[in-house]
């Protein structure tokens, strides 16, 4: 038993190697300028819609308490990757400690996960907002929010707990270099020489318990909202009603659309795409969300572009009175 357990901390690697983006090596640093302008871009969007939103007593509201979950969660999520990666294509600071590599999957698939969670509590605000108008504030208020946002943590948190314990059990013998640019955990899981099958069908599995009922509750919940609608009879009403969908759904397809393609790519498409294509779309798909989701949100929601001209209109006035 002894034998055993110094064997396996001997195939337990002291250090990863982040070897970026496969077949691409001499064009990171062209590679890395749309990554920081759109982690600056990030940054700075969500950052501005979590001032908005905790200033401005206007956005003291369910839809907007929703929001600012998801922007702190974008914020965590690429914050978790893009700075490494920027290291890698700057500075060849490849190296990464097994204990961080851990961490950074923790992260990365926590948060995933939780973005997924808020995408569908957001459509369940549309659904009760449209559906329910009059109940709307009863049904929504500050504590259910609270616990909803809460439970989406924790769901996230204890599905992906066990991830990081399957994949911290594993022998490594294949290397420690990691054909990525972040800890992925089926990429570090094939640099095992153990059986990794445990980690594939948990994998598997906690994605379906996640994104799967996700999907489901927001494809309800958009199919109860378009019945809703359709049945209105003034045409403005019914305007109105899909443009306050508008942002939420855009928000769904640029979450979804690069998610889907990294997971049908893992399972089915490794030997017919280029490894370089799975890995720019996989840093998509946690880059893409936090960028775009502000600049949507900040164009199609009225009461966030009154919120945004009104602070530049004032800011404006003060510095005209000043000279």
């Amino acid at each position: 038993l002894i034998m055993i357990i110094l064997n396996q901390t001997d195939l337990t690697p002291a250090s990863f190697i982040l070897n970026g983006i496969p077949g691409l090596e001499d064009r990171h640093l062209w590679i890395s300028f749309p990554f920081c302008s759109m982690y600056v871009v990030a940054m700075v969007g969500n950052c501005g819609l979590l001032y908005l939103i905790f200033y401005e007593d206007s956005l003291h509201r369910s839809m907007y308490y929703f929001l600012a979950m998801l922007s702190l969660t974008d914020l965590v999520m690429c914050s978790s990757t893009i700075p490494k990666a920027l290291c890698i294509f700057w500075f060849h600071l490849k190296e990464i400690r097994f204990e961080e590599c851990l961490v950074q999957m923790f992260f990365i698939h926590t948060f995933t996960g939780m973005e997924s969670g808020v995408l569908m509590l957001m459509a369940l605000d549309r659904y009760v907002a449209i559906c329910y108008p009059l109940r709307y504030s009863t049904i929504l208020t500050n504590p259910v929010i609270a616990k909803v946002g809460l439970a989406t943590f924790l769901r996230a948190v204890f599905l992906i707990i066990p991830l990081i314990f399957l994949t911290k059990r594993l022998p490594y013998c294949k290397g420690n270099i990691i054909h990525h640019t972040y800890c992925d955990q089926l990429s570090v899981a094939k640099l095992s020489c153990g059986n990794i099958k445990a980690n594939v069908i948990y994998g598997l599995m906690a994605a379906f318990l996640i994104g799967g009922f996700d999907i489901l509750c927001i494809t309800v919940s958009y199919t109860m909202i378009l019945r809703a609608v359709v049945s209105l009879s003034s045409a403005d009403a019914r305007q109105k009603a899909f443009s306050t969908c508008t942002a939420h759904i855009c928000a769904i397809v640029f979450s979804y659309s690069p998610a889907f393609f990294c997971f049908f790519f893992n399972r089915f498409g490794s030997h017919t795409i280029p490894p370089s294509c799975h890995i720019i779309v996989a840093n998509i798909y946690l880059l893409l969300p936090p960028t775009m989701n502000p600049i949507v949100y900040g164009v199609k929601t009225k009461q966030i572009r009154d919120c945004v001209i009104k602070y530049f209109s004032s800011s404006k006035n003060i510095k005209f009175y000043s000279t």
